[in-house]
């Protein structure tokens, strides 16, 4: 038995037959049951024979580490290809299935967020088979009857001409693999088409973190719908990736009734006007899941209170990881992406966990694709990201990553972490991941109907698979490097007094507690080709220059430390060559006011 380091428990495990051998001297044989004495000798033998057991201490469970159900990625290969069939066809009205196909691969959620309708459906039924057809003991065999409804997922992929679905099997009509909801995704414009399975088959290595199950899965898809053809169609190959919900929660071994969000667009601040309890007469369910999608436990009680908290500038950091948050779990979860360069997680594509009886919440990695994107984003001619988005500065935003990072401890931490991982992220490690999926993926994405959708040719292809095992070591320069700049900050709207433009923007924040001085330019060009005021060693936030006649212009603003490390702002202005970072673009009016140029994701 294992010894516990903190508690020891007596117990007796052995007791011989005493009893047997005059145990109970009675005072008389026939006296009373209460009329005995207890023989001195006998007990000291008992006492002797006694012997000292150390049992575990039961952990509180608040100090319980999240673990995964490793068993659960032992059922299939990783290079394993699962064929499904999808029979679509027009339902009814009152479950929103009164759909055709056509309609489903049309709208975005965009589209209907504008008409104000929920996303259309249509029923379905899935069958599970190989390259000759459905298979006999498989789910779906031998039916006729749709088993499932099915409609577009994800945010901005769903404006790309090859839909992600969704596929939810109906009550009684079985599961795949114990799963009712299938996510089937495409990854139109990433283009390996296997980072997100890349990246939760890293985290199977990673104890301190939970994963997903994940699937190649090539569809067939027959329309019989209005104007389908009625035939299967190859719509080639997809990644099935499971979804968290309570039957995935139990599964992994995490409690189903707890609670449980998807952060859409979250930053940890407070947000009163939209995080409300369901019973407050304000609550609005469209503002609260425009930040948090519900997915457990509709108590928003506990979230409330460690918003509180975190927000609470008067609670030491230490004092609120302690009491609301698992640093080890945090820790690793930051690690992970910064090390494979998953850059889009600052408030977004991870979920927050918490069992029902538990203050602890915990970081649940969701959407992986974004990952080891450098050299594939140079050749297509994208920046290849802003200087903040490069270690620790990409998690400055929040408000909860910033009071992290302000400590030293936490930063410890987290190094260790960084450490752990980077050396289990060999070059040797990941090549060999890489190429087994490239093995699989090339084939059905260099042929049709995947082949008009590829984004990177062939040679190009082989090129960026073969430097993604090299990425590691960048991110982990970057990392170290993020440590030494100042932290980037946001640029404000500029304003005009007494006929002339003030510019102003928040402070930076240097973690050595360096001096910083900033240079201010404005220009009328994103490029900064023609640039109209410019200063430099400014020691203050703000600063005025003459107003331009009314267009379109730009501000971009630089922070730099006493040791030349220099930071660029939040702000970005979105072009046809991606993301400009450290840029604010605003319009002078004719009538002298200003307006500031918003991008919305």
């Amino acid at each position: 038995m294992r010894k516990s380091r903190k508690n020891k428990f007596l117990a007796v495990i052995k007791t011989v037959g005493i009893c047997a051998g005059a145990a109970w001297i009675l005072a008389g044989c026939a006296g009373s049951e209460t009329d005995f004495q207890v023989d001195k000798d006998v007990v000291q033998e008992i006492e002797s024979r006694r012997e000292v057991v150390e049992f575990d201490q039961v952990p509180d469970i608040s100090q319980v580490h999240l673990r995964d159900n490793k068993l659960l990625y032992q059922k299939a290969k990783e290079t394993d290809v699962v064929t499904m069939y999808l029979t679509v066809s027009t339902g009814n009205e009152s479950e929103n299935t009164n759909h055709t196909w056509s309609e489903i691969n049309t709208w975005s959620v965009y589209d209907y967020a504008q008409m104000g309708v929920k996303r259309y459906q249509i029923n379905g039924l899935l069958q599970v088979g190989d390259e000759n057809g459905p298979l006999p003991g498989e789910l779906g065999y031998g039916e006729k009857a749709p088993n499932a409804v099915v409609q577009i997922r994800g945010q901005t992929s769903s404006r790309n001409s090859q839909k992600n679905y969704k596929i939810k099997l109906k009550d009684n009509k079985g599961t795949w693999n114990g799963q009712k909801t299938i996510a089937l995704n495409k990854h139109q414009t990433e283009g390996l088409r296997f980072r997100n399975k890349l990246g939760f088959r890293l985290l199977q290595d990673i104890p301190q973190l939970v994963g997903l199950r994940t699937q190649f899965v090539h569809l067939y898809v027959k329309d019989e719908s209005d104007g389908g053809s009625g035939k299967f169609e190859d719509y080639g190959l997809y990644t099935q990736v499971e979804q968290l919900n309570k039957t995935a929660l139990r599964a992994h071994g995490l409690d189903p009734n707890g609670h449980l969000y998807k952060l859409n667009f979250f930053e940890f601040f407070r947000y009163e006007d939209i995080i409300r309890k369901e019973d407050d007469p304000e609550f609005n369910l469209a503002s609260f899941e425009g930040l948090l999608e519900i997915k457990g436990d509709r108590d928003h009680t506990k979230l409330i209170k460690m918003l509180e908290d975190v927000n609470d500038i008067s609670i030491p950091i230490d004092q609120v990881l302690d009491t609301w948050f698992d640093r080890e779990n945090i820790c690793y979860w930051m690690a992970f992406n910064i090390l494979i360069n998953n850059v889009d997680t600052q408030s977004r594509n991870v979920y927050l966990y918490s069992p029902l009886n538990s203050n602890i919440w915990y970081f649940i990695p969701w959407d992986i694709d974004s990952s080891f994107l450098r050299l594939e984003r140079q050749i297509k001619g994208h920046i290849d990201g802003g200087s903040w988005q490069s270690g620790i500065s990409n998690y400055w935003g929040s408000v909860l990553f910033r009071r992290c990072l302000k400590s030293e401890r936490f930063r410890n931490q987290l190094d260790d972490a960084i450490s752990q991982l980077r050396e289990l992220f060999t070059e040797k490690y990941l090549m060999d991941l890489v190429r087994q999926y490239g093995k699989v993926v090339k084939p059905y994405l260099y042929r049709m109907p995947d082949r008009m959708h590829a984004p990177l040719t062939e040679e190009q292809y082989d090129r960026v698979l073969e430097g993604i095992p090299k990425d590691v070591e960048k991110s982990y320069h970057g990392y170290l490097r993020s440590l030494e700049k100042p932290m980037p900050f946001f640029i404000g709207v500029p304003e005009v007094e007494n006929g002339r433009l003030k510019l102003i923007w928040d402070q930076a924040y240097d973690l050595d507690a360096e001096t910083i001085e900033y240079t201010v330019e404005l220009a009328s060009d994103y490029l900064f080709q023609y640039i109209l005021f410019r200063q430099e060693h400014l020691m203050i936030t703000e600063t005025e220059c003459p107003l331009p006649r009314p267009g379109q212009y730009f501000i971009r603003i630089r922070a730099k430390n006493t040791s030349g490390e220099s930071q660029e702002a939040f702000d970005y202005y979105v072009a046809e060559n991606g993301k400009n970072y450290g840029m604010k673009c605003f319009y002078v009016n004719s009538d002298g006011t200003i307006t500031e140029d918003i991008y919305e994701e």
